[in-house]
């Protein structure tokens, strides 16, 4: 069991916090899409087959999956801040890595190694909110969240002119030069965060997950040329299930694991995660259809025939109107709430795919397109980080948002093996090319439209949100407001006093409130009177667990209503430490 030794957010917090922040998003995406416009020329590049060459996308996407939720993990027990840089320390040093080879395997290795910036997202959305108050936090982890985004309609572009006029190596000295700077200042604008979670990290359990992540996404990404019924994809699947059944058993077991599952199964946070692998899919769908469309040439009948840069250009506003959806979101979730925000986004992107089946016969059709698509994305992205931070403790914000940013990352692997193949398997062969065709490019669109429809139906079944509860609200009109907030959720649980043997208030002790599953359903610490407050996410009875330096455990029972009062209990220490 592990909980937060503070449970209020600092409010400390410089004004640049949020855009420095947001900048670290926007370069990991950068990193991500750098190799996009020369995607094409790599076994050129590098010496080497095509199938060779694929393991250069493939090994950022496997690193990325399996430092998401550990590098979360680490930021909730050792310090988010610190966590953020190394991972950004580790992606500079593949970046420069990259930089110096044209040599396959080396040339993966520095790849890998930039993967590890993905951790970056999830730390940043945790910092936000141990740092923030309820009225910045709603729009802040929309554009952190966004940033992903953000970051990869932007990069495109500027790629694609670096990728045309100088060497293609000038791509990763540009990714180590924005590294660098996104360290230097949140080394200078972002304090560390006092928030940290009990326990110690689950090194089993890191490398189970790690290696069931591996076992599940190569033969996602590498279905389509190993052959999807061949059986080393069907070991490799078979194998992923059973790493991470005997995973999911033992994390079950472990005091502290690495991902509380029983948080995550718990109804919100399950279909929030679910819900985020049917937006990761659409997202990638508008990544991969586009851009080809618009290179094709027109000779082909229905190819727009642009540069690799009005392409790009054409594309941008994808990521441009994620950006400028954040102030939007913030409004809309402030009133309704994130759920019926993810159901807008949703909605959006429908009318996207749907509208873009018939606008796909002139360049300024597919900006139209990109942003219709780019709105709905963004707010679908912005409303995820809510969800998921109403859902859990906020000593697990990092590893609960971490695994939610990898089920985006499944969602992507996904799209683009399911894509590739859709649009493999419809091109024409032209002189020996394999040329898309349109109806590829309306079975990707539709296959996007339904993985839509899909969210939608998991989004549904959230936990009715019309108006934001307590737990989940995200603004204050005032710092005043929060504070009264915060009062009002304690008059809704269990208070009271911790004592000493001889009744002397004892302060800075430990409450944890458990349930009748032996779940933690709430933690606080007792202010310098003793005194101590702790919010009941329903009716029942419960358990209170107290523990103060040089005096022994308490376990209280105690049963609460559920009406909208305080249950006032006072809990005495022992006297004497009393041996585990």
């Amino acid at each position: 069991m592990s909980h937060s030794t503070t449970d209020q957010p600092s409010r400390k917090a410089r004004g640049t916090v949020v855009p420095v922040l947001a900048f670290a998003g926007i370069v990991v995406a950068v990193m991500q899409t750098l190799l996009v416009p020369v995607i094409k020329d790599l076994p050129q590049l590098l010496g080497t087959a095509p199938s060779n060459a694929t393991w250069v996308l493939t090994s950022t996407l496997l690193s990325g999956a399996v430092a998401t939720p550990i590098m979360g993990r680490l930021g909730d027990l050792y310090g988010k801040r610190r966590m953020l840089i190394l991972s950004l320390a580790v992606m500079v040093a593949g970046a420069l890595i990259s930089a110096f080879t044209s040599e396959l395997l080396t040339m993966i290795v520095g790849r890998s190694l930039q993967g590890f910036a993905m951790g970056a997202i999830p730390l940043g959305i945790g910092l936000m909110r141990d740092m923030l108050p309820r009225e910045r936090l709603g729009s802040a982890m929309a554009l952190m969240s966004s940033s992903i985004g953000v970051g990869g309609g932007l990069a495109l572009p500027g790629a694609a002119v670096v990728a045309q006029h100088t060497d293609w190596h000038a791509l990763f000295y540009g990714a180590a030069g924005l590294g660098v700077l996104a360290i230097v200042l949140t080394l200078v604008a972002v304090p560390e965060s006092p928030m940290r979670a009990e326990g110690s990290f689950d090194v089993l359990g890191a490398l189970g997950l790690s290696t069931g992540l591996v076992l599940l996404l190569l033969p996602i990404t590498k279905g389509s040329d190993w052959g999807w019924s061949s059986g080393t994809t069907l070991g490799l699947f078979a194998a992923a299930v059973a790493v991470l059944l005997l995973w999911g058993v033992y994390e079950l077991r472990v005091k502290a694991p690495l991902v509380d599952l029983r948080t995550t199964a718990r109804r919100e946070v399950l279909l929030t995660n679910l819900a985020s692998i049917m937006v990761g899919v659409s997202f990638y769908v508008v990544s991969l259809v586009l851009p080809q469309l618009l290179q094709l040439p027109k000779a082909t009948g229905y190819g727009l025939g642009q540069s690799m840069v009005v392409a790009g250009l054409c594309v941008a506003p994808l990521g441009l109107t994620m950006m400028f959806t954040a102030p939007v979101y913030a409004r809309i979730s402030a009133r309704y709430g994130p759920k019926v925000t993810l159901i807008i986004g949703l909605l959006i992107i429908a009318v996207g795919y749907g509208g873009g089946l018939g606008l796909m016969d002139a360049a300024w059709q597919t900006l139209v397109t990109s942003v219709i698509l780019g709105a709905g994305i963004g707010l679908a992205y912005s409303s995820l980080p809510a969800l998921i931070v109403g859902a859990v403790p906020a000593s697990e914000t990092g590893a609960a948002n971490g695994l939610n940013t990898l089920m985006r990352s499944i969602g992507t692997s996904v799209s683009s093996a399911v894509i590739g193949m859709v649009l493999a398997n419809t091109a024409n062969n032209v002189g020996g090319v394999a040329v898309p065709t349109m109806h590829g490019f309306h079975v990707s669109f539709l296959i996007a439209t339904a993985a839509v429809a899909v969210g939608l139906l998991l989004a549904f079944f959230l936990p009715n949100s019309g108006r934001p509860s307590q737990h989940t609200q995200l603004r204050a009109s005032s710092e005043e407001d929060a504070v009264l907030e915060r009062v009002e959720e304690a008059l809704r649980g269990f208070r009271g006093r911790v004592l000493d043997a001889s009744g002397v208030p004892v302060a800075r002790a430990k409450v944890t409130l458990i349930d009748r599953a032996g779940r933690q359903a709430g933690a606080t610490v007792s202010d310098e009177d003793g005194g101590y407050a702790v919010v009941v996410p329903a009716q029942g009875a419960y358990v209170l667990a107290a523990r103060a330096s040089g005096h022994g455990p308490l376990a209280s029972s105690a049963t609460h209503p559920g009406e909208e009062r305080a249950v006032d209990l006072d809990l005495s220490l022992p006297a004497e430490s009393v041996s585990a």
